[in-house]
């Protein structure tokens, strides 16, 4: 539809700048069906009235679901084979254009290599072969003639020759990294691009995409501490220390005691300490700072603290910049503030600075639903995964808790009707269509799957349906 494609330009590829959503055309493409996709419908309508342009399917790039952004580039890559001539005459316009360019670039740096030489020569250096002045021609062709053939000899007098020559031994590695460059792109304009073998022409289109943190988003510090946010809350509902400076993020305690991370603990004492001090603390992973050096730096930071807060400018200063201007008590532990109330804690709580790092490891990557779609052809259970419209996964030990609960209809809907029962999943859905709702599970064909599995060993096993009365 006129919609589906407006944002593509006459190549069919998405322009630059478009903000594009799930499902939207990047790169437009149809393919010819083959015969074996055709439905013997359109098989007899083809005899009939031979092949039409219906005779193509949409094979056309489309940005995945759950995703969103602005294209901010789209490269295009083509083998130079089976050219019109349209297309030959463009290619070599443009070689045209790209050669002119190329030479230009060295024109302008032999003309300034000149005029230094004859700044130090102290008079014009004349090319013998033309009687002309070097690179003061008009024409460029003359120029180009006079980089390649010039020769120190030309200068005169001779004893300007060796600042002359350390001159061009300055410009001359430029002009032919320039001429390199430019003999590159021309074969690869030539030639086109190289591609995989059966691969005619490749775009490749580049989104970018904002994410700002966002509840479930992954972050971790550098001791294996890992988590996830559980909240985001205003500023001002922050916990905060007893100048008014309120913390930037809280960490569950549980995290530490466990893991034998302790660690950050010694992290955060030590960042409170240079953040106060004014110093950026550098330590190797196995030899890092002692007990003992960070205590140094903490009863340092609290001296420091003690003489500022005897300063009222100082105390100004430090509001305005943001600085502490707190002492960290024996132990490291802090009263904090309820943001929200403003009482104090029960607890003390340790504060200070470490390093926090966001993983890659998105809520906004993660998150999937799905109602119906693809399902397994063998077991006719539904597939895994967000990238092919998975469904959730219902394991064993979830069926463990349902079975403790004793959730027996529960159990039967999600072994049944719900994966690959599929005579149920049809008739759960004519009762949804009709309003009606009845339940009528039947035999899983997992379970044929595992009878079939016992007879390729040898055990001829099958299933004795009995009618209950």
């Amino acid at each position: 539809s006129e919609r589906a494609l407006r944002n593509l330009d006459e190549r069919g590829i998405v322009r630059i700048g478009t903000r594009v959503n799930a499902g939207d055309i990047l790169v437009g493409k149809v393919s010819p069906k083959s015969k074996s996709e055709l439905s013997p419908e359109e098989k007899l309508l083809h005899a009939i009235f031979g092949r039409s342009g219906e005779d193509v399917k949409n094979d056309s790039l489309e940005l995945p679901a759950g995703q969103a952004g602005v294209v901010i580039g789209a490269k295009h890559f083509s083998r130079r084979t089976h050219l019109s001539d349209e297309q030959k005459a463009a290619v070599e316009q443009q070689m045209k254009e790209f050669q002119r360019e190329c030479d230009e670039q060295r024109i302008e740096l032999f003309r300034k290599f000149c005029a230094e030489a004859e700044a130090i020569a102290g008079q014009p250096i004349i090319d013998p072969n033309t009687r002309q002045k070097l690179g003061k021609s008009e024409n460029p062709d003359v120029i180009l003639e006079q980089i390649e053939t010039f020769s120190i000899k030309w200068v005169k007098p001779a004893d300007a020759r060796p600042k002359v020559e350390e001159l061009r031994d300055h410009y001359w590695p430029r002009i032919e990294a320039i001429e390199a460059e430019c003999e590159r792109k021309l074969g690869h304009m030539k030639r086109g691009d190289e591609l995989p073998s059966g691969v005619l022409e490749m775009v490749k289109v580049y989104v970018a995409t904002k994410r700002t943190l966002s509840v479930g988003d992954k972050m971790a510090g550098r001791h294996g501490n890992k988590g996830v946010i559980a909240r985001i809350l205003p500023e001002e509902d922050m916990p905060f220390l007893e100048d008014g400076t309120p913390v930037d993020i809280c960490l569950n305690p549980l995290g530490v005691p466990s893991r034998m991370n302790v660690g950050q603990i010694l992290e955060t004492q030590l960042g409170w300490a240079a953040a106060v001090l004014g110093f950026q603390a550098i330590t190797p992973v196995f030899d890092g700072a002692t007990e003992e050096q960070i205590n140094k730096c903490v009863a340092a930071a609290n001296e420091k603290v003690r003489a500022d807060s005897a300063d009222i400018e100082v105390v100004r200063a430090a509001g305005r910049e943001g600085r502490l201007l707190v002492e960290m008590p024996a132990g490291g532990k802090i009263t904090l503030y309820d943001g929200r109330t403003g009482e104090p804690f029960d607890q003390r709580v340790t504060v200070g600075y470490i390093y926090m790092l966001k993983l890659h490891h998105l809520v906004d990557d993660k998150i999937h639903a799905r109602s119906t779609g693809p399902y397994s052809l063998i077991t006719q259970q539904p597939l895994g995964g967000k990238a092919r419209t998975g469904g959730q996964r219902f394991g064993e030990m979830e069926v463990w808790g349902l079975e403790a609960y004793g959730s027996a209809y529960v159990l039967q809907e999600l072994l049944t009707v719900k994966s690959d029962d599929v005579e149920g999943r049809t008739k759960i859905y004519e009762s949804m269509v009709k309003g009606t709702n009845t339940l009528n599970a039947g035999t899983p064909v997992s379970f044929d799957v595992l009878c079939n599995e016992i007879r390729g060993l040898g055990l001829n096993i099958h299933l004795e349906k009995r009618k209950i009365i």
